[in-house]
């Protein structure tokens, strides 16, 4: 009995990799949808969308359609997609890949994003 007990709580612990096709869309450019799941990339911060910069906010600067099309071209790929955690909106955090290059580290090597030390859990996307 402990044994199934024990997978179970492995399974509800362990980060979960999944793979997706065709089924993602940008938000913006450090946010997916896929379905009805909201993912956000972890490690990195890239420019609002209009409109969704709350004031007294520190948003990056940059242009946010050029980083929401910088995410979209990465998905041509099929993903894979490690969950995490949750933020505090709700959304997945996740470290995601497409053909084994992970996304944040796309952004931030297209200059899309910001590092953010602060939620980079495990430092992962500071070493891309």
């Amino acid at each position: 009995m402990r044994i199934p007990i024990l997978f179970a709580v492995a399974m509800l612990v362990a980060p979960q990799t999944i793979e997706a096709r065709g089924r993602c869309s940008a938000v913006d450019g450090d946010t997916l949808r896929c379905g009805r799941e909201r993912i956000r990339l972890i490690g990195i911060d890239a420019p609002e969308m209009p409109g969704h910069c709350r004031a007294g906010r520190r948003c990056v600067i940059g242009d946010p359609f050029a980083a929401r099309y910088s995410l979209t071209r990465a998905l041509v790929a099929p993903i894979a997609i490690e969950r995490v955690g949750r933020d505090r909106y709700g959304r997945t955090l996740a470290f995601v890949s497409a053909s084994g290059k992970d996304l944040s580290c796309i952004q931030l090597r297209r200059g899309q994003a910001k590092y953010r030390a602060d939620w980079d859990k495990g430092g992962r996307i500071g070493r891309c």
